[in-house]
């Protein structure tokens, strides 16, 4: 008689791995709402500072009045409300990335809460089956326990690559839906500078707003990746590539609105995205070249305990 697996076993195992991954991302949260609550904040203040500026000077002050008497409150007060603007949309941003990070944290904890006590359960039931084989007298039984482990091991690093992937594969494609709507604008925007008028003005910053909405989708996509990463062994100088993700959106908006209409600007926006683009798709790679030498390590693997289980007679 063939000895197989043990079902009840291999589902512990399975659970045991997936609590691991689960704290070390939850681990990752964390870190990433500590740092977001500061963020948050830094950006709320900034935030009710500009919006303050702009009330300044739309209502009675000394500085209202010096900038009317010396001709400039057009100009003043449209640059207090572009940075009014730019302070209120990085703090949308940032706060929508908190919410997402602790419904994350949320979902994160109530899993592990059905996993508790897995291991101690695993360790007992290996025992006992170790105990058992043991009793059969043959020397390739704990061999085949290892095997098995192993093959968990594995099959638990192919799946956290495989999320790894899906997340960064979403992250890829609204990178390049940001460049078609900055392409666009920068189209209308050529356009608009030959003499096209009110239409295609309007026409450039509907994609500007597009391209916009798009960035904070991403930047959310970003960390949720760089999330998917934390149980994936990656090379150091890609980790700090990775680690620029969680501040794309911050660079992205600064100092951008008050010369959104201006050419260089959108070009500079489309190299921007287009260098983070780079970042995702050599992530993406790398994880591509894990997950095949993960899948021909497992295929050994199971090959190697197949032949064990064959020697093995009960």
């Amino acid at each position: 008689m063939t000895y197989y697996y043990d079902e009840k076993i291999q589902l512990l195992r399975q659970q045991v791995e997936q609590k691991k991954h689960k704290e070390s991302k939850l681990r990752e949260l964390y870190v990433q709402r500590a740092s977001l609550r500061v963020k948050v904040d830094a950006f709320k203040k900034d935030k009710l500072e500009e919006q303050a500026d702009v009330e300044r000077l739309e209502g009675r002050s000394l500085a209202a009045f010096f900038y009317g008497v010396i001709g400039r409150m057009d100009e003043k007060l449209d640059k207090e409300r572009e940075e009014a603007y730019a302070a209120s949309v990085k703090y949308d941003v940032a706060a929508r990335e908190l919410y997402t990070v602790e419904e994350d944290i949320k979902r994160y904890e109530a899993e592990l809460g059905k996993l508790r006590g897995c291991e101690q359960q695993y360790e007992r039931m290996l025992k006992d089956k170790l105990e058992a084989i043991k009793s059969l007298g043959t020397q390739d039984a704990e061999e085949i326990l290892r095997a098995e482990e192993r093959i968990s091991y594995l099959e638990g690093q192919i799946k956290e690559i495989q999320e790894a992937l899906a997340a960064g594969q979403a992250a890829l494609g609204t990178a390049d839906h940001i460049l078609s709507s900055l392409d666009s604008a920068e189209g209308w925007g050529t356009w608009d500078l030959m003499g096209g008028g009110l239409i295609s003005d309007m026409v450039k910053h509907g994609h500007l707003d597009e391209a916009q909405q798009q960035v904070e989708c991403l930047q959310v996509q970003l960390r949720r990746f760089k999330t998917e990463l934390t149980d994936v062994t990656i090379s150091a100088d890609m980790q700090i590539g990775i680690d620029g993700f969680l501040c794309f959106a911050d660079y992205f908006f600064d100092g951008l609105f008050a010369d959104w209409a201006v050419l260089s600007k959108i070009n500079q926006s489309q190299t921007q995205v287009q260098d983070t683009k780079s970042q995702i798709e050599h992530v993406i790679s790398r994880l591509t070249e894990m997950l095949s030498a993960a899948d021909k390590s497992l295929e050994k693997e199971r090959a190697a305990l197949n032949d064990l289980i064959m020697k093995v007679t009960i």
